[in-house]
């Protein structure tokens, strides 16, 4: 193998890499006295066919195969020889005018990574913004839950239904004065106002106590959902069993208990706890910003153009698509081309940043262990269906850059705690609001930013090179869309023996994360399903 260097420019490098002939048909003689005792032909005994007849036969694939094998150990040579650390796969290409018998000559064309000097971890300040959790916090959160469980407190048996009250009632429906299938049910939920029931069913509520009967007439939409019941007039015959005050929720031990816990005390402790993880959680967003705004500061080398072309177009194929679904795709879409080089050197940023914390990583001795590294994947393989789980495992175990990828966020999390233990910290107690605000008011033109690293590979020494730390953050109307850090799980696309993802099924609940789940759900404020309606239970008739 002769190598000649054709270009070094800044981390450019290109060589022109000439394998002899002899070298090409060394290996196929090899080959041949390798499969030789394998091949079966007639008038042959097995393991004595000639191997001119076994080159005959097989030649042409043992040739290409061959030179394939050549150029893969050329090229490995090639990086450990120049000593090189690619910063992406390097460009191969082969003479157009190569033919078998004749020497071949490849053109290697790489990026390497730049030559970081140590990092300084040295005069890191930080400030700790903390949060105190309040007794009221605690209350709300667990008003949320009961008020989304309905479990609410009665009304007084003289007050009278209005909107926004929550009744309990019981209704048989007819058409015709005939009772029909799936228009009846008991201990039903409505929310005067909500909209769950069909229209003018729920308005004819108001005005009713507790223990009242009447007797309502609707007409069922043209456009309803049975056929049979489609435009037809009906009438419901209703008993209100209760009437629920919205804005009080009932909070006592019993409520507690229908959550599988053993009193109102722990499902308060529970949230309590819940709520300082999210706090921790603000927390350490913002002091992992500000610790990468001072690296980013003290820091400035060349990265390699590759690894931010790729890095920009993950940020802008996600661009893309949230500006698709904004009420106005082509002025997003405008906006995006106007800040185009802004984001551009967003990605300069996340590239620099996420090898400088390499760089610290490996000078200070921080891995992911094999223990770190086996829950990762055995985590990743519950999005697989059973079948598939083991075939997911054993492509990770195998792909060196799909490990890499999985092993980035949890290596530069590492990094990032480990920098955290040596900067010198102050506390300074805030509210959650104000703690909230100072994430968004970051300073400078390239934040704020999103967690999550763009794993590239070293392929020289097997180590995760990051390519991205941070990046810009949601912007709707005014804001900038937000940028999601590149795939951080292997995807069945990246690679055939990759099994097709498949969402995890759902494990029995602890008590605890049932409660939790469901105060995630009482934050985020979302709507209860909707109960038995008249409207659905009518549809099973079809």
């Amino acid at each position: 193998m002769q190598t000649v260097e054709t270009l070094n420019e800044g981390l450019k490098r290109a060589y022109t890499v000439t394998i002899t002939s002899k070298d090409i048909d060394a290996r196929v003689e090899k080959e041949v006295k390798a499969i030789a005792p394998q091949v079966r032909m007639p008038g042959f005994r097995a393991g004595k066919v000639p191997a001119n007849l076994v080159k005959k036969m097989h030649g042409e694939s043992l040739q290409r195969d061959a030179l394939n094998n050549s150029i893969q150990e050329s090229i490995q040579k090639l990086i450990a020889d120049q000593k090189l650390r690619p910063a992406m796969q390097p460009s191969v290409e082969l003479d157009e005018a190569f033919e078998f018998g004749k020497d071949a000559e490849i053109k290697v064309a790489l990026e390497v990574l730049p030559d970081i000097a140590a990092p300084s971890i040295e005069g890191i300040t930080l400030e700790r913004l903390t949060v105190e959790v309040a007794d009221a916090q605690v209350d709300e959160a667990a008003g949320r839950i009961a008020t989304q469980q309905g479990a609410l407190e009665e009304y007084a048996d003289s007050h009278k239904a209005k909107d926004g009250d929550t009744l309990t009632i019981d209704f048989v429906g007819k058409v015709d004065g005939e009772v029909f299938e799936g228009g009846s049910a008991e201990g039903v939920k409505l929310k005067i106002g909500a909209g769950q029931f069909i229209p003018g069913f729920e308005e004819q509520l108001a005005g009713v106590k507790k223990g009242d009967e009447k007797t309502i007439e609707v007409t069922f939409p043209e456009d309803y959902g049975a056929a049979h019941l489609a435009g037809k007039p009906a009438t419901f015959d209703i008993t209100v069993q209760s009437i629920l005050d919205a804005d009080k929720p009932k909070l006592d031990d019993e409520f507690a208990k229908s959550l599988g816990l053993e009193g109102l005390d722990q499902l308060k402790e529970l949230l309590k706890g819940q709520i300082e993880q999210e706090h921790n959680g603000l927390t350490r967003t913002y002091m992992k910003r500000k610790l990468l705004d001072q690296l980013a500061a003290a820091h400035d080398f060349d990265v390699p153009p590759s690894m931010v072309e790729a890095e920009f177009e993950q940020i802008w194929q996600q661009l893309q698509h949230e500006a698709g679904h904004e009420e106005d795709p082509a002025a997003a879409l405008a906006e995006m081309e106007a800040e185009k080089e802004d984001y551009r050197a967003i990605a300069v940023r996340r590239v620099r940043l996420g090898l400088l914390l390499s760089e610290i990583g490996q000078a200070n001795g921080v891995v992911v262990n094999d223990q770190e590294m086996n829950r990762l994947i055995m985590q990743a393989a519950q999005q697989y269906s059973p079948q598939d789980r083991e075939r997911f495992v054993q492509y990770v175990r195998q792909d060196p850059m799909a490990a890499a990828q999985l092993r980035a966020p949890l290596y530069e999390d590492k990094v990032v705690d480990f920098l955290f233990e040596k900067a010198e910290i102050t506390d300074r107690a805030v509210s959650r609001e104000e703690l909230e605000a100072a994430i968004e008011a970051e300073d400078g033109d390239l934040k704020p930013h999103v967690h999550g690293p763009n794993c590239g590979y070293d392929h020289h020494d097997e180590k995760p090179v990051l390519s991205g730390a941070e990046g810009p953050k949601a912007k709707k109307a005014a804001k900038k869309a937000e940028a999601e850090p590149a795939a951080e799980e292997v995807k069945a696309e990246e690679a055939e023996e990759a099994p097709a993802k498949k969402p995890a099924a759902k494990k029995a609940a602890k008590k605890e994360e049932a409660v939790a789940e469901t105060a995630d759900e009482a934050a985020a404020e979302e709507k209860p399903k909707k109960k038995a309606a008249p409207k659905k239970a009518a549809a099973k008739a079809e």
